[in-house]
């Protein structure tokens, strides 16, 4: 490869300069040029990554369509979450992915869904979190710090919350705000690390997951605590770090499993005998046999999420709606649960933290728009509609994984994947 001076801008040349890099490889061949062959203008993909160079097509299924009770929701005077109505719809699911399987799969989960009267939703908890992390010189310093922040959490909510704050004057050159005036700071949540102080922000930021305009915004905090604490006790932190790992963003973790970290999600439905029998080939009784085996694999693995499929389905869906792919590591954990009824079984999945979005980054993207518009997100409350959409899918392919396994032999599971991994013909 010839030497060039990479550059990270997205101007036409510095387009056209890693472009001829990338020609010079020995391995490059011809064919290797509908990589540049650009489906949407690259002036239109530059302000969504640097060092945009390239293009890469996925196959998009579209299955369902998915019967969903869903919840609208808002925030009360005291900022709960609550919730206002309900919906039913017939959804459309798009799904971007290359696995063989997962597509009818999901669709045969939705089938059951359909035949069950629909998959009902609910959205338990709504806030995106950032750990700023306060390093003191000493335990001392940290516990004063920590008791200062506790007894200012109202003022420091009014102080960024104010829609007349400085800081969201927008810049003349960016055109770009320093504090967000979307990210409207909920509560402050605080944990004792030896010397440090976490310092845990709750934000609702509204139809955008939000990452961005958290950040913006728990600077200034961090800034102003400093400055007020300064000038009130007279202690001031050796250090912060705006992000130190409590605050659950992009991985899994314990502390937020069942919430407290993006939007929390429950799916559930009653499946009775007669569809489980009719549809999945499969019993009650079977189905509480692999919960049982499965749960005990899990605890004996020291595995956090209990479910078979979520990731799929999360991944393929965030793909699709131009999500954030490094969010997948929190917004697929799940906890799904069987329960055995007179009539049937009980089936539901909880996400605990989907870090999803409607507004702001890859969900502008002209593909992502179209798929956002054909659920009904492209509106007010979409990212919460959206989120309720993701885990009734994600319950749906559960339903049929799960049915598959608890076949006997888990045959039926063997056979999707003989027939349909890679799509065999």
């Amino acid at each position: 490869m010839r030497r060039v001076r990479w550059s990270h801008r997205n101007h036409g040349r510095a387009i056209e300069e890693r472009q001829d890099a990338i020609r010079t490889l020995s391995q490059w061949q011809s064919e290797d040029e509908r990589i540049f062959n650009w489906s949407v203008p690259p002036e239109k993909l530059g302000g969504f990554l640097e060092s945009l160079t390239g293009q890469m097509v996925l196959p998009v299924a579209v299955v369902g369509p998915l019967p969903i009770n869903y919840g609208k929701y808002t925030r009360n005077t005291h900022d709960e979450l609550q919730e206002t109505d309900r919906h039913r719809e017939n959804i459309l699911v798009p799904l971007a992915h290359t696995e063989g399987g997962l597509s009818v799969s999901m669709q045969r989960g939705i089938n059951v869904l359909a035949a069950s009267g629909g998959v009902t939703t609910y959205i338990l908890e709504d806030h995106m979190t950032r750990d700023s992390a306060f390093v003191f010189p000493d335990v001392d310093a940290a516990v004063k710090a920590r008791n200062w922040i506790r007894a200012h959490i109202s003022v420091l909510r009014e102080w960024i919350n104010d829609p007349l704050h400085p800081g969201k004057m927008k810049h003349v050159q960016s055109g770009v705000a320093e504090v967000s005036t979307h990210a409207r700071l909920l509560g402050i949540d605080l944990r004792m690390v030896g010397s440090v102080c976490h310092v845990l922000y709750q934000f609702d930021t509204g139809d955008a997951c939000g990452p961005n305009m958290m950040t913006r915004n728990a600077y200034a905090l961090n800034q102003e605590i400093v400055a007020r604490m300064e000038k009130t006790i007279g202690i001031s932190p050796d250090n912060i770090f705006l992000e130190a790992n409590l605050g659950g963003d992009k991985k899994p973790s314990y502390e937020y499993f069942h919430g407290g970290h993006g939007r929390t999600v429950l799916a559930h439905v009653n499946i009775s005998h007669e569809i489980l029998q009719h549809h999945l080939n499969i019993s009650s009784e079977a189905l509480g046999q692999l919960e049982w085996t499965g749960l005990h694999g899990s605890l004996a693995s020291g595995m956090q999420s209990f479910g078979f499929t979520p990731a799929s389905a999360v991944a393929a869906i965030f793909t699709v709606t131009g999500q954030d792919l490094g969010m997948i590591g929190t917004s697929s954990m799940a906890h799904g649960a069987v329960k055995t009824l007179p009539s049937g079984v009980s089936f539901s999945i909880q996400l605990g933290g989907l870090e999803v979005g409607v507004v702001g980054g890859g969900s502008q993207l002209p593909h992502a728009q179209s798929y956002l518009r054909m659920m009904g997100c492209d509106i007010e409350g979409g990212a919460r509609k959206l989120a309720q959409i993701i885990a009734g899918a994600a319950l749906a392919l559960e339903i049929s994984a799960a049915a598959s396994m608890a076949s006997r032999g888990s045959e039926n599971f063997f056979r999707a994947h003989f027939e349909r991994g890679g799509l065999r013909r």
